[in-house]
């Protein structure tokens, strides 16, 4: 119903504007921002080239390959694929093997000084243990590799809808996210392993994707096949499948997380080798879970590949019926309540925690000290609030259960348990394996629940900001499962539900009102739960969730990349968008280059101006009219100042020229992650400058163009579906100039539009959201119509 509501709405606006004198603003130039936050850092961004570019160096390199060449490249690929799911299992399995001994030794010190009755020092040990680990998170994240902070995944969305961003994808990120996720999950911090991992998938990735390294001695010329940012593409969305494969082991989740969260072009091959990857990690995981099942790792080993297994135990009370659909319903909407308010209220924290962290590297870490001895006193400090109760009788087969990670004695004698420091002082996972657990019904106090609802709740919001490798999905799924056992108690006998079921039910809810993901959410879910009784019950729960959460606010990842102003590109156009052309917004002024061009001219445009691309017009006694012949990169510009391949006389370069091998396809192949060519690298003499180079052999002939009399909507379907860096746009007329503009991705921007036709800003349709009027309305005609009433 939303394309009929969404007509309605732009006719009524329609009707009540004037109408509008569409001036063509061709002199006005782009003022929006070509900065970003790349984790915790500003940097500068820039437009991935997913085009293929189409001229006479690309033709005469492809009749050049043979079928040995084109099945190298298939069989590298997946190659590619299979090294990429062995690496991120490895790393992922890492991960959790570090995590869980580090903070086991932490947790088993600080029970046996409970124990002796050594409060205070066990908790200066606590709190200082977790200081020092935020610390050195922080710390190298701050001043190693910024990029390398927070989760990645608003990182790695930009990147696969085509914005670039310096060393995010670089050895150095790696191995910080790596070692600074380990340390800040190991300090308390109220934060996850599942979004690091899959920035740590892409990482790997898009080191395989480099196409070589000089530097490294890696030049086979083989590895140059993928020197393009389609390959690269395609292999950093292989890599963000297998982390959420190897955070969560969910080979089917993690190809349908990249597909419907991260991807923002698919095909049916890439599904095909995502798939094998994501395989290859469950089977690296299941190969080390039966290495450390004989007691090798340490505390890790405990479980196989499903990590919250339900199904093995207590079938019975995994049932429902017809009359548990209300109360699905209500956790549903509560769920999306509560999404929706975490998601506002992330936003304004971290907007806070921003303008703290531009401050310098100092700020960075008394912020991360200020939150872990916050979070340290919290999760220490509250189970003091909860009573001691007796150990279950099923607890451990000597009749004590404080040794098991599913209770803690904390402070309470022996043969009892404190139900809050058996969630607050575990690693997340436990925690999360203890809520989900069926047939407990009784080990929870309410009040307990209640608590650990709102410290999870508020560190939660606190926690993700710090400059450290920090994910967002383990915690939510914490807090939606405290949640879903609170509703469960509180329902009492009202319910036949099991808590453990509520339990999952309130992570799912919780999850589709923040994150606002169905499909891959739900199949993650099975596979973590193994109990496919709960498919009907979590589709329900998500598709309620998101739904109502949609009507407040953006997801959580949507809203953290406005936030570091990446400028992703949505799916969708906004309807204002139809009421403008190309041409109403595209930007100058242009610069040209004619198709025999004398060098100075290029080298004075590439000095004075930033632009990536330039449009070859050929003009007489090349063409008897001004035409457009193409587009040429800036890149390609370099390359060819560097070769000094220049002409005496303004002429064409013989057709036997790039055939005679004087320039190679490899020269032109975008460069990895390592320095860029800049035209300050350009040293030409006076003679030189005065000389002439043919772009003709080296210009795109086949750029995308629109005609400027285009909707801007349809203009922006064209440029994301496609995967374009530049859309030139020409004339309506043929006595005018060839070329009108360029239009890039910024030009696409509600900030540019609307800042160059305001009168749209009173007229912009946004998703049928509350907003505070609307709500304060309702609720004044509500209490009206109460009053009459009585």
């Amino acid at each position: 119903m939303a394309p009929p509501l969404e007509d309605h709405q732009m006719e009524e606006e329609e009707e009540q504007r004037p109408l509008l004198t569409r001036a063509v603003h061709r002199s006005a130039t782009n003022n929006t921002s070509q900065v970003a936050m790349v984790g915790s850092n500003p940097c500068p961004i820039e437009s991935l080239d997913y085009e293929i570019i189409e001229n006479d160096l690309f033709d005469q390199n492809w009749r050049t390959r043979s079928k040995v060449d084109q099945v190298r490249y298939v069989v590298l690929k997946w190659t590619f694929c299979f090294a990429i799911g062995v690496l991120t299992g490895i790393v992922g399995f890492v991960i959790n093997l570090a995590v869980e001994n580090v903070s086991g030794f932490k947790h088993g010190a600080v029970s046996a000084l409970m124990e002796s009755t050594s409060y205070w020092t066990a908790f200066w040990l606590f709190a200082g243990s977790n200081l020092v680990f935020l610390l050195f998170a922080s710390s190298i994240t701050a001043f190693v590799s910024p990029a390398a902070g927070g989760s990645g995944i608003p990182e790695v969305k930009a990147y696969l809808n085509g914005v670039d961003a310096p060393n995010i994808f670089s050895m150095r990120t790696l191995a910080v996210k790596i070692a600074g996720n380990i340390a800040a999950v190991s300090s308390s911090l109220h934060v996850g392993k599942a979004g690091p991992m899959v920035h740590t998938g892409a990482c790997i990735a898009a080191i395989f994707g480099q196409g070589g390294s000089r530097k490294y001695g890696l030049t086979c010329r083989w590895l140059r096949y993928f020197k393009n940012d389609r390959d690269r593409r395609d292999l950093v969305t292989i890599g963000a499948g297998a982390g959420v494969a190897a955070a969560f082991r969910a080979p089917v989740g993690g190809v349908l997380f990249a597909l419907e969260s991260l991807s923002s072009w698919w095909r049916s091959a890439l599904i095909w080798r995502s798939f094998f990857t994501t395989a290859v990690v469950a089977v690296v995981l299941r190969l080390f879970i039966e290495l450390c099942g004989t007691g090798r790792c340490g505390m890790f080993g405990k479980g196989g590949l499903v990590m919250y297994d339900v199904s093995t135990i207590f079938d019975d009370l995994m049932t429902y019926h017809l009359k548990d659909i209300p109360i699905v319903i209500l956790i549903g909407v509560t769920g999306a309540l509560l999404g929706g308010l975490y998601n506002f209220l992330m936003t304004k924290v971290l907007r806070v925690y921003n303008m703290i962290n531009e401050r310098g590297g100092a700020h960075k870490l008394m912020l991360a000290a200020t939150v872990s001895i916050l979070t340290s006193c919290c999760v220490f400090g509250l189970p003091w609030l909860a009573p001691c109760r007796p150990c279950p009788t099923n607890g451990s087969p000597d009749g004590t259960c404080h040794a098991l990670n599913r209770f803690r004695r904390f402070h309470c004698s022996p043969g009892h348990y404190n139900d809050l420091a058996s969630l607050f002082l575990n690693i997340n996972d436990d925690a999360i394996r203890n809520l989900y657990s069926t047939g407990t019904s009784d080990v929870y106090h309410p009040g307990s629940m209640i608590i650990f609802f709102v410290a999870s709740y508020g560190l939660g919001v606190l926690s993700y900001g710090v400059v450290a490798p920090s994910g967002l999905f383990v915690p939510i799924i914490l807090t939606g499962a405290t949640y879903g056992r609170l509703v469960a108690m509180l329902l009492g006998s009202h319910s036949g539900l099991d808590h453990g079921l509520v339990a999952i039910l309130g992570s799912a809810s919780f999850l589709g009102g923040t994150i606002r993901m169905t499909v891959s959410v739900c199949v993650i879910i099975l596979e973590l739960t193994n109990n496919l009784l709960l498919l009907p019950l979590v589709m329900l729960v998500l598709l309620i969730s998101k739904t109502v959460a949609d009507s407040f606010n953006s997801s959580i990842y949507d809203l953290i990349l406005q936030l570091k102003g990446l400028p992703h590109l949505d799916g969708h156009a906004e309807p204002y968008m139809r009421q403008l052309t190309v041409g109403d917004v595209v930007a100058g002024p242009l610069r040209s280059f004619n198709g025999v061009e004398k060098v100075g001219n290029i080298v004075h445009i590439l000095r004075t101006t930033g632009h990536h691309a330039f449009p070859v017009v050929d003009e007489p006694p090349f063409s008897p009219a001004p035409v457009l012949y193409g587009l040429v990169l800036r890149a390609h510009l370099l390359v060819l100042l560097k070769k000094r391949e220049f002409l005496p006389a303004p002429e064409r370069y013989p057709k036997e020229y790039v055939a005679a091998g004087r320039f190679l396809a490899e020269d032109f192949d975008k460069r990895g992650s390592g320095k860029q060519d800049t035209i300050a690298d350009a040293q030409l003499s006076s003679e030189e400058m005065e000389m002439y180079v043919d772009l003709h052999p080296f210009t795109n002939t086949s750029p995308y163009t629109v005609v400027e009399t285009m909707s801007l909507a349809k203009a922006l379907v064209l440029f994301r579906e496609v995967g374009l860096r530049h859309l030139l746009v020409v004339p309506k007329a043929c006595d005018r100039s060839p070329v009108v503009g360029i239009l890039t991705r910024h030009d696409f921007m509600p900030e540019h539009i609307l800042g160059l036709h305001p009168v749209l800003l009173g007229s912009r349709w946004k998703r049928l959201r509350w907003q505070k009027g609307v709500v304060a309305k309702y609720f004044r005609s509500l209490l009206v119509w109460i009053t009459s009433r009585s």
